[in-house]
């Protein structure tokens, strides 16, 4: 008589999560996005960085059995790494949709032995498997999409697999309700945030690697940063490229340059003049490799999460940012931004452990003018 497998993973995997992020649509939500992205040379990301969460859990071989749809939807994946899979769902199609998320995660959720369901994907696969998977069983993400506005992620691929590993190492671990968020991607190509609650699921309380719900809007504090923008401009020279990211206290510098701005999306700037508007990961490694000066990132840090890449600004792709360097890249927040992180570090989440390793350490941070204050880094 066999012995069953201690512990069984449901599994959904969106391959398609993120495709639209380093060629700047701001999401991937819809088959025309996604066939849209590919056909502008983006690659998918997702199957990556669901092996990064398993390969934690490799040693636990044994005791584990994944419960998954075929090929792409987490198949291909777990066989890959040698582990024990049941599959319950083929999808018609390569392409996978919201519809096949949606029907695996009904399959899923009928069964009464999974101990936890596992899915990669970013907010609107949340909102697909929140649509259909009841509110009772716990659930962990994989962060892989352009939008992560949700509470129900892990902070990195990498935290997922530890949490994981905690839960079948049989360690105490809290579970609480997280929500379940989603914004109008029309409306975020726009550069307008909308972001709305779709529901709530149970997932693992275990704060140092399931991320907090994306805090929203324009920072109120005008005077301060008015204060970091005075600072950041002071310090601009005429033969630097600058590549200006994603979010309001970067767009608070720009308003005071007097230049157009993508407020959810990144622009470059050299000698006082926006060069390119918008840019993908594939534009800005050729204006970089093209400019012949120093370059310069001025990046702001994700309210309530802490991080600094990974979440919203995939233009910043690894080889962005090596071709950049850590010495060239300028952090700018207000203090209350920072404290209300608590002790929390600022994360660095690039799709790379390697490249995530070269970021960690100390970094400084611009919190006013000629203000700066030493803030700890660290890889998910």
């Amino acid at each position: 008589m066999n012995k069953s497998p201690l512990f069984r993973i449901g599994l959904i995997v969106n391959a398609f999560a993120g495709l639209g992020g380093s060629v700047a649509l701001k999401g991937s939500d819809g088959a025309e996005t996604a066939q849209r992205a590919l056909a502008l040379g983006a690659t998918p990301k997702a199957p990556q960085r669901v092996k990064q969460a398993l390969q934690v859990i490799q040693p636990h071989t044994e005791q584990l059995q994944f419960v998954t749809g075929a090929n792409g939807l987490g198949a291909d994946i777990v066989h890959d790494l040698g582990f024990s899979c049941d599959v319950i769902y083929t999808p018609e199609q390569s392409l996978t949709s919201a519809t096949d998320t949606r029907e695996l995660a009904r399959l899923l959720g009928q069964r009464d032995d999974i101990d936890l369901l596992l899915f990669a994907g970013g907010d609107g696969t949340a909102r697909d498997v929140c649509a259909v998977y009841p509110e009772l069983r716990p659930v962990l993400g994989i962060p892989a999409g352009v939008k992560i506005h949700s509470g129900v992620y892990a902070i990195s691929p990498t935290a997922a697999g530890k949490v994981l590993e905690q839960l079948i190492q049989g360690q105490l671990t809290s579970v609480t309700n997280a929500d379940v968020m989603d914004i109008d991607e029309e409306a975020f190509r726009q550069g307008t945030v909308k972001a709305r609650r779709y529901g709530e699921m149970l997932v693992p309380a275990e704060l140092r690697y399931v991320q907090a719900v994306k805090m929203g809007g324009k920072e109120s504090d005008e005077l301060v940063l008015a204060d970091i923008a005075a600072d950041v401009i002071e310090s601009m020279e005429d033969d630097t490229l600058y590549v200006m990211g994603s979010g309001s206290t970067v767009a608070f510098i720009m308003e005071d340059l007097n230049l157009p701005n993508t407020l959810l999306g990144v622009d470059v700037v050299r000698a006082g003049e926006v060069i390119a508007n918008d840019v993908t990961a594939h534009q800005l490694e050729q204006l970089i490799s093209e400019h012949q000066g120093p370059v310069c990132l001025i990046i702001t840090v994700i309210g309530g999460q802490g991080h600094i890449f990974g979440r919203g600004n995939q233009q910043l792709s690894p080889a962005v940012i090596r071709m950049i360097g850590k010495d060239n890249i300028q952090i700018v927040a207000t203090k209350a931004k920072l404290q209300a992180l608590g002790q929390r570090p600022l994360l660095v989440d690039t799709g790379e452990p390697d490249l995530d390793a070269e970021l960690s350490g100390l970094m400084r941070v611009t919190t006013g003018y000629h203000d700066e204050v030493f803030v700890r880094v660290e890889s998910t």
